[in-house]
């Protein structure tokens, strides 16, 4: 993240499925929306009731708009954080227009409500890395696609 970029973290259900698309460039991107929707116990009805919603648009580029569009649908919960953007545009008649966005660096699966299946194979650290005390923390070797690769661990 760059500095003076807004961080934000957002939990919500998506309200359609998402939408992938690809540049002409062929990078993978996936836009959908999350409805954020506040609960309050109300202690004179001893009941739940839902405040006023806010719908964020959201946009994930390359493998993460893939796995984005391959794991989640319309209801999905998700807990998800990224950058607010600001798009600006001129509509054909000559109007100014602007819109805040969130640009995902990384979304998930609520688990308050549900379980779920992480399928997929998760590379492994190896031996010395920066959790364990191995003579070099700071290199750490992790496979990726089969072949080693060494870089710090942050």
């Amino acid at each position: 993240m760059s500095f003076g970029e807004t961080p934000i973290t957002v939990i919500g259900n998506l309200t359609a499925d998402p939408e992938l698309k690809f540049t002409a460039s062929g990078q993978a991107l996936a836009k959908f929306t999350v409805a954020s929707t506040p609960r309050t116990f109300d202690k004179d009805s001893g009941q739940w009731k839902d405040g006023t919603s806010t719908f964020f648009r959201c946009a994930a580029w390359r493998t993460l708009a893939e796995h984005v569009a391959g794991s989640l649908a319309k209801g999905s919960r998700v807990v998800l954080s990224g950058r607010i953007r600001q798009h600006d545009w001129q509509t054909p008649e000559g109007e100014n227009r602007s819109m805040l966005a969130v640009e995902v660096d990384d979304i998930g699966a609520s688990l308050r409500f549900t379980t779920v299946t992480v399928n997929g194979k998760q590379p492994r650290p190896a031996a010395n890395d920066a959790w364990t005390t191995g003579p070099n923390p700071a290199a750490s070797t992790v496979e990726a696609a089969g072949e080693p690769v060494n870089e710090p661990p942050f």
